[in-house]
């Protein structure tokens, strides 16, 4: 406050905190400059912008001697100050493993939140920080965390020592940051910090992505606020049923973005659009396999068909190699930043069945044929495929029996049936959860109250 003699006159910007009002700057600048404009025309009025950094100052004899307005406060006062003031800051934490099927929900709730105008901070592993110059967040910090890796006495003493070395960080962290709830995605580098949490009370929250509980949430389920899920059913959940809330997998907006174009079959002139897509730990299986299926169709088929694929750096030569030979035009990268887009503009996907992907193939509403991972822990993507075909939304493909044959015939069915893709398109977009991001955040600002009460 200022002497007795100086009003105060506060004005609060529409917006949660004065790092969210940085954030956009560029709204500051324009009320500076309608404020300056605004002093000009009042012949120079005294102002001092405190909280900006920036002072501009003149006189104006009709406020200083009171001409020109009845308010008696302004009678003869001198130098006006103008303070911003910023509303209560919120702001929440977000933990997540490495990999994009646990970042990505949690980037897509870090863009609702910043819509809320609730400040995200980010909590992961070496891996994630990866992401740490493209996630929404206002900073990402790393602990130590480590997966625990059978019952070597010597592991398991070497991954107690890094678990605690993590709680300890995370502990310093969360203290420091104060964030008035935690939302766990899953992976071991979200132990930490989520045992820090309940440790000080702070009200959290784990999302499960898959329909099967995963070792790390399982570790936490016990200890969090509520657990929100991706799907209606997940195994492994029957002991805390009271605190699910089905929410759905929230999707980033490019994905939102994509989900607005409408599916059209195939015509029979061609061409005919698949996207093949796995992953790192996926993509060599559809190197080897994929151009292998597609070489044996007919020259006359395979001149309509436009591949789109991922592949290991180490295979892109062989596998474009393949292609070119087999007379069939392709893409091939090892990553693609639109991949939301592509998927919008393709007829078939073709890839494994991890949360990420069967929760865009199911809001985007694409037809699939879903090759689960077979070494993956408790079989998750295997149930997030069968959920899928359950629904016709996708044909489930086991790699164990899948030979270049019988993926030929899969992928030739379809080829010469469009009426049946568009059913699969229609069934994956109905079983979609656009509004998955939604919910999550609701569920949030529920932990926020009571963080508050």
């Amino acid at each position: 406050a200022s002497s007795d003699a100086d009003p105060v006159i506060l004005l609060s910007p529409a917006c949660a905190s004065y790092d969210q009002y940085k954030s956009f700057e560029h709204r500051g600048d324009h009320f500076r400059a309608l404020f300056k404009s605004a002093a000009e025309q009042q012949e120079q009025v005294p102002l001092s912008l405190e909280g900006e950094g920036a002072t501009r100052t003149a006189a104006d004899p009709k406020l200083s001697s009171g001409e020109g307005t009845s308010s008696p406060s302004l009678k003869k006062t001198g130098p006006i100050t103008v303070t911003t003031a910023s509303p209560p800051t919120r702001n929440v934490m977000l933990s997540a493993g490495g990999t994009g099927g646990h970042l990505f929900p949690a980037f897509a709730l870090a863009q609702e939140l910043a819509r809320r105008n609730i400040i995200v901070d980010l909590i992961t592993d070496m891996r994630g920080d990866r992401y740490g110059h493209d996630f929404p967040a206002r900073k990402v910090y790393q602990v130590p965390a480590a997966t625990v890796k059978g019952r070597n006495p010597f592991s398991l003493a070497s991954t107690g020592i890094t678990l605690a070395r993590g709680i300890s960080a995370a502990r310093k962290i969360l203290k420091s940051v104060k964030p008035h709830a935690i939302i766990g995605f899953g992976g071991y580098p979200t132990v930490p910090p989520m045992l820090a949490a309940t440790m000080l009370k702070i009200p959290s929250a784990l999302h499960e992505q898959n329909a099967v509980l995963g070792r790390a949430n399982t570790m936490l389920a016990k200890r969090v606020t509520a657990i929100a899920t991706s799907f209606e059913s997940v195994t492994g959940l029957d002991a805390q049923k009271a605190k699910v809330r089905f929410t759905g997998n929230p999707v980033r907006d490019i994905v939102i973005a994509a989900s607005q174009i409408p599916y059209a079959p195939p015509p029979t002139s061609g061409p005919f659009n698949i996207l093949i897509f796995g992953g790192s730990q996926g993509a060599r299986f559809f190197s080897d396999s994929v151009p292998a299926a597609l070489a044996t169709y007919s020259p006359a088929a395979r001149a309509l068909l436009r591949v789109v694929q991922q592949a290991r750096d180490e295979d892109l030569e062989r596998v474009k190699q393949a292609y070119a030979a087999a007379g069939i035009h392709s893409v091939v990268e090892p990553f693609f930043a639109n991949l939301p887009e592509i998927i919008a503009n393709s007829h078939l996907v073709i890839g494994r069945a991890g949360a990420s992907t069967t929760a865009e193939l199911t809001v985007i509403g694409r037809p699939s044929i879903l090759v689960p991972l077979p070494h993956a822990l408790d079989n998750d993507q295997l149930n997030n495929a069968r959920h899928l075909q359950t629904s016709g939304a996708a044909i489930l493909a086991e790699q164990k029996d899948l030979t270049t044959e019988k993926l030929a015939h899969e992928i030739g069915l379809l080829l010469e049936n469009p009426d049946r893709l568009a059913v699969m398109a229609a069934a994956a977009k109905s079983i979609g959860k656009p509004d998955a991001v939604t919910r999550l955040a609701n569920l949030v600002e529920e932990l926020m109250t009571k963080h508050s009460t």
